[in-house]
C-alpha cells in the first residue's frame, strides 16, 4: 500500500495535487488507535494473549508509551501552503526512528526519479 500511495502522489503532482503521506507513531491521547482498535474475531486466542504469556503486556505497552508522548502532540500538514506541505510527514511522539529508514528510501526514489529525468515529479506544479 505505501508504495501505491507513493507512486500515485508523485504521478498527481504534475497535475497540481500536492500528496502528504501521513506515518502515524503511537498516540495515548486524542486518537488513540488503542482505545479504538478493532476487537479480534477469534475470541479463544484473544483471550489465550489476555490470560498466557503477554498477560498484561498491552496495557504495559500502553503504560511506556503514555509516559514518554506529550500531551500536545500533533503537527500541521493541511494548513500548510502549496509547494510547503512534506510528502511524507512521520507524526511519531515517541521518535522510534522509523523516519530514519523511510527517508533513506525517499532520498534512493528522489535519487532514481533524477537519473531518468523525472525531477518534476518531486514536487506539485502550482496550476493557474
Amino acid at each position: 500500500m505505501n508504495a501505491m500511495a507513493v507512486q500515485y502522489g508523485r504521478e498527481l503532482s504534475l497535475w497540481g495535487v500536492e500528496t502528504s503521506i501521513i506515518v502515524p507513531g503511537a498516540f495515548t491521547k486524542g486518537a488513540n488507535h488503542f482505545a479504538h482498535s478493532s476487537v479480534p474475531a477469534d475470541a479463544v486466542r484473544a483471550a489465550a494473549y489476555k490470560t498466557g504469556s503477554y498477560a498484561g503486556f498491552g496495557e504495559q505497552v500502553q503504560k511506556a508509551l503514555a509516559e514518554i508522548v506529550s500531551d500536545d502532540a500533533d503537527v500541521a500538514v493541511v494548513g500548510a501552503p502549496l509547494g510547503k506541505r512534506p510528502f511524507r510527514a512521520h507524526i511519531d511522539p515517541t521518535r522510534d526512528s522509523a523516519d530514519v529508514g523511510v527517508t533513506a528510501l525517499d532520498q534512493l526514489r528522489a535519487k532514481m526519479l533524477h537519473r531518468v529525468g523525472l525531477s518534476d515529479l518531486l514536487k506539485s506544479k502550482v496550476l493557474t
